[in-house]
């Protein structure tokens, strides 16, 4: 017999089904009821807990030198904010009021420009204020290591829905190296686009690239608070790699400044390119501001639409060789320096004493002799301008296939004279040609002119200037900018006449106006320039000029960089030697620290056997002196593989040299350093905890601290060198 009473259970359970499935029905019919007639009603509801959706901003990549290093990066920065009614909301009023002195004294530790007692008042008055909910803490941007100590403070360490305590995010575009190379890279408007948007420079150029992509994210509220969903996720920007070598930079920016502060001129520019690449390893434009100072305010290199003067000469005579007018023996009557032609004078920067009387064309290029130059171009070209200025044309200086990815780059005029039917020549003078020949009636930018003589050192092969080699992210290249020639400019002219333009240029260096530029280190070629720069179209008064220097710098066989100087300055033009001396400058430090010769082609069969040694590290004295034949005597152990300093004395004797260690270590007295170059001086006393500094080139000759002073902490030795 069953346990259950079957009558009994199956009537409830009977019950209990149509109780359910009432309700289901209740529920179906009311959710289709909502959806028939309340669909608009409920719709609304739904925008009231959702926000629009926002974009996400990427990270802006990053602007890398040719080596890596950073020129610029995005960092975030921070307003911060107090919501005191969130504050109150969450309960915490007991606690704020019980932290706020020490809060306002650790703010005042972060921000010391402002007293405790401020911080108080200011807080308090946001208590009581309408903006209550978005109160500034400090009203500047903050970095983020001061955000982290000010997120430690008592209350706001706690959650924003605890503490009210919140933040708005911003970027901000930060320079490691400062302002070198500032108008190249380029920088962001600071106000426009919480600073998302390029102002110049590479930033704006290659804004695409960094930029990177938005993302899209929609915001819910639930439970009383808004969630972050996902629709887009942003795409950051990718890093370029620019050709720009911040050492180089340095230099070209140091040797530039401080020729513009010893002559005071107006403004200068620098420009060093690679020979085979057309890499720009650096770009300087300095101009001088109100306060006297000289900053980078207008990117001059690639802007000016300049009349080149002198440096232009090389493209006339080139012209004139390619064409076979001449060639560099013809002589040339240049007189006393003063030719009255057409009108119009022309004279020599030597005309006060006396000309160069007649010369051959080689040597007008050597003196930059303007009559010399343009006595020839205005025999062979007078009564056919148009042919000179298409062979201008064709040596490329001009070329509209150059690309300069600056934006706001300015591109060379140089003017085409069209025949009429009468003979005549439209908009040409007579003297137009003339002037033409030496660096006037063009506007050339500096980029252009030393495109032209990057060419020449090239064997006249004309690279695009590179400012750009690659682009990352992530690791991986997405996009390469390979080096590139100027399209149709495989060679600017014949190999016979690039030679002869070689050989002429060095000849302006070792004999000619160029000789401030030369150096017996190393291979310079190259040529001066000198031009008045018209005001309002006139070159009356006191008239600004323009001096420059055009050239490359290695070897005789392997020209390594090509450079270009140019310096506006008021008064006497000097002929260009500051621009030289400048060239120079940069040529000698960028070979010094970047060209590594063979240590066995330091030795001269016609120099003293036995050279000079350094008192120093003879260690490297030993070494250096054996891979140069040189006999040597030491009371220590050479190991070359070593590379720990022995610090000693040389002595020169009769066919070979003394090198005796010299027990020195006790760190709590001042050594000798007397006799030593710079690099073991500094290395020895810095070491002992003293500070240096240099004064002078060669070996230490003189110590401000004595050889056995005690020392003490914070001293500070000068070192005259000599």
């Amino acid at each position: 017999m069953s346990k259950f009473d079957h009558n009994k259970i199956m009537p409830r359970y009977i019950i209990i089904s149509f109780v359910l499935m009432a309700i289901a029905l209740f529920v179906i019919g009311r959710a289709a009821w909502i959806m028939a007639f309340k669909k608009d009603y409920w719709m609304k509801v739904a925008d009231r807990v959702k926000r629009d959706s926002v974009e996400v901003q990427p990270a802006r990549g990053n602007i890398l030198s040719c080596d890596g290093q950073l020129l610029a990066s995005s960092l975030p920065e921070f307003k911060i904010y107090m919501d005191f009614q969130q504050l109150h909301e969450a309960g915490n009023d007991s606690l704020w009021d019980e932290k706020l002195d020490s809060i306002c004294n650790g703010l005042h530790a972060i921000f010391p420009e402002k007293s405790a007692q401020a911080f108080k008042a200011d807080l308090k008055k946001g208590q009581n204020s309408r903006k209550k909910r978005h109160w500034p803490i400090w009203p500047y941007r903050i970095n983020y290591n001061t955000y982290s100590e000010v997120k430690m403070l008592p209350v706001f360490k706690l959650s924003k829905l605890q503490s009210g305590f919140h933040e708005d995010e911003l970027n901000a575009r930060e320079r490691p190296y400062g302002t070198l190379a500032g108008r190249t890279v380029g920088d962001m408007f600071a106000a426009k686009d919480e600073g998302r948007t390029p102002r110049c420079g590479l930033e704006l150029s290659y804004d695409s690239l960094l930029r990177g992509t938005t993302g899209i994210v929609s915001r819910r509220k639930v439970l009383n608070k808004y969630l972050n969903i996902t629709d887009t996720p942003p795409i950051n920007g990718s890093d370029i790699i620019t050709t720009i070598d911040v050492n180089i930079q340095d230099l070209a920016e140091r040797a530039i400044i401080n020729k513009l502060k010893e002559i005071g001129a107006n403004s200068g520019v620098a420009i060093v390119m690679e020979v085979k690449t057309g890499d720009i390893k650096a770009i300087v434009n300095m101009e001088k501001c109100v306060d006297g100072e000289y900053r980078e305010i207008k990117n001059h290199a690639v802007s000016d639409l300049i009349e080149p003067g002198s440096v232009f000469k090389t493209a006339s005579l080139m012209v004139a060789l390619e064409d076979g007018v001449c060639d560099t023996a013809k002589t040339i009557p240049t007189g006393n320096g003063q030719w009255h032609v057409y009108g119009r004078d022309m004279k020599d920067s030597n005309w006060r004493q006396g000309g160069h009387g007649t010369i051959s064309l080689g040597e007008a290029m050597e003196f930059s002799s303007n009559i010399g130059i343009s006595y020839v171009i205005d025999k062979y070209y007078h009564n056919n301008p148009e042919k000179f200025v298409r062979g201008i044309y064709r040596t490329g200086i001009n070329d509209p296939n150059i690309r300069i990815p600056i934006v706001g780059h300015a591109t060379p005029k140089i003017r085409i004279p069209k025949r009429l039917p009468n003979g005549q020549w439209r908009n040409w003078s007579k003297t137009a040609l003339m002037w033409m020949s030496i660096g006037y009636e063009t506007q050339i930018p500096p980029i252009y002119t030393l495109a032209f003589y990057n060419a020449i050192a090239n064997g006249g092969r004309m690279m695009q200037p590179r400012f750009v080699k690659a682009a990352v992210m992530n690791g991986d290249t997405i996009a390469e900018f390979p080096p590139e020639v100027v399209k149709g400019r495989e060679q600017i002219a014949s190999e016979k006449t690039i030679k002869i333009i070689q050989d002429l240029l060095r000849r302006v260096v070792v004999k000619g106006t160029g000789k401030k530029a030369n150096t017996p280190n190393f291979y310079i070629c190259g040529k001066t320039g000198t031009a008045m720069i018209a005001r309002n179209g006139s070159y009356s008064g006191m008239p600004n000029h323009l001096l420059s220097f055009a050239g490359w710098f290695g070897t005789k066989e392997q020209p390594l960089y090509s450079c270009i100087v140019c310096i506006q300055k008021a008064g006497m033009p000097a002929f260009g030697w500051m621009s030289a001396e400048t060239f120079r400058d940069i040529a000698e430090g960028v070979m010094a620290k970047y060209v590594k010769y063979d240590i066995s082609d330091a030795r001269d069969s016609s120099s003293i056997p036995i050279p000079d040694v350094k008192t120093g590290n003879i260690l490297s004295a030993d070494y250096v002196l054996s891979k140069l034949g040189i006999s040597t005597h030491t009371n220590f152990m050479s190991n070359f593989s070593n590379p720990k300093p022995i610090w000693g004395m040389a002595e020169r004797r009769k066919g070979s040299v003394m090198l005796r260690k010299k027990n020195d270590t006790d760190h709590r007295y001042m050594p000798n350093v007397i006799g030593m170059g710079a690099r073991d001086a500094v290395y020895l006393i810095e070491k002992r905890g003293v500070k240096c500094r240099l004064k002078g080139r060669g070996k230490v000759t003189e110590q401000s601290l004595e050889a056995g002073h005690f020392i003490k902490k914070g001293q500070v030795c000068v070192l005259t060198l000599n």
